[in-house]
């Protein structure tokens, strides 16, 4: 059996994953230059990856997230890669694969394009679709197990995202959406939308990313009632952030984010992890209490 028929198998038996925290406000606590992009540090700094996958792991994360969020071509131009896009998104992989080793899962990360679709931006669905097919053949190069098209806000960039990656892949994907506005995404799409418009097109959807991890437990529980055989994913930020001397503090304790870990499980989600601000220290707590 392949590491993602064992990835599909244990979700579809009820088994719950646990999943990483942040990157990009880790990577930025290691030393990430405000304004650089994460992927950036790929090619120059691929140890510093490494070191983030590993603290992930050894706190006892069942999957990772490759290093690609901002991995289109849309978001890399603006730091000189956008003729790299599979290159660096099959380096992301490759290198989270090396640490994940046998026993952890890669997901091929693939976050918003930044970009808004025609009539409301100047992005047609096709060329949305291309931008996010190049990203998903260079996860699937790398050696990912499964897709997470994440944080997304508009179902049509989700519905492109998804169109492109079933072009230049097989992975199975999991789509989760950011409800950070009184309950809905910034475009107005709501929990049970997503189960009944982006549920019958992948195997697994979700929420992550928002602003009150008290208010996930909920949003899991509107998608199971819409889609009751669904396999439901959840990572909540770590609160939301405070500047204490020039830096972003997240308020949720690794006490606080266990707690919350248990309501997504008795809520009904089977991968459960941690967006901006959850460090290894909160995926830790998350993995005591799931025991």
């Amino acid at each position: 059996m392949s590491r993602t028929e064992r990835f599909l198998a244990k979700l579809k038996s009820g088994e719950v994953l646990l999943a990483d925290g942040a990157t990009g406000t880790m990577l930025q606590q290691m030393g990430l230059p405000s304004g650089q992009a994460p992927e950036v540090w790929l090619m120059e700094e691929p140890d510093r990856i490494r070191d983030l996958h590993r603290l992930y792991v050894q706190a006892g994360s069942d999957l990772i997230l490759t290093c690609t969020f901002g991995g289109t071509h849309f978001r890399l131009k603006g730091h000189g890669l956008a003729e790299s896009v599979v290159q660096v998104n099959r380096r992301a992989a490759e290198l989270a694969r090396e640490i994940a080793g046998a026993d952890v899962f890669v997901a091929g990360d693939m976050g918003p394009s930044g970009q808004l679709l025609v009539p409301l931006g100047k992005v047609t669905p096709q060329e949305m679709t291309d931008a996010f097919a190049d990203q998903a053949r260079g996860l699937a190069l790398g050696g990912a197990d499964f897709l997470l098209i994440e944080t997304m806000s508009d179902l049509g960039e989700a519905q492109a995202a998804i169109a492109g990656a079933r072009q230049t892949t097989d992975l199975p994907i999991l789509v989760t959406f950011s409800f950070d506005t009184h309950g809905r995404t910034m475009m107005g799409v709501k929990p049970e939308q997503v189960a009944k418009q982006i549920g019958p097109l992948v195997e697994g959807i979700g929420a992550n990313c928002g602003k009150d991890p008290a208010e996930y437990p909920g949003f899991v529980r509107a998608m199971r009632q819409a889609a009751p055989d669904a396999i439901l994913w959840a990572k909540p930020n770590a609160g939301l952030p405070h500047m204490v001397e020039g830096q972003a503090v997240y308020d949720a304790t690794p006490d606080y984010m266990a707690q919350i870990a248990l309501q997504l499980r008795e809520a009904g989600a089977q991968v459960i992890g941690g967006c901006c601000g959850t460090t290894p220290e909160h995926i830790a707590a998350m993995r005591d209490v799931l025991e």
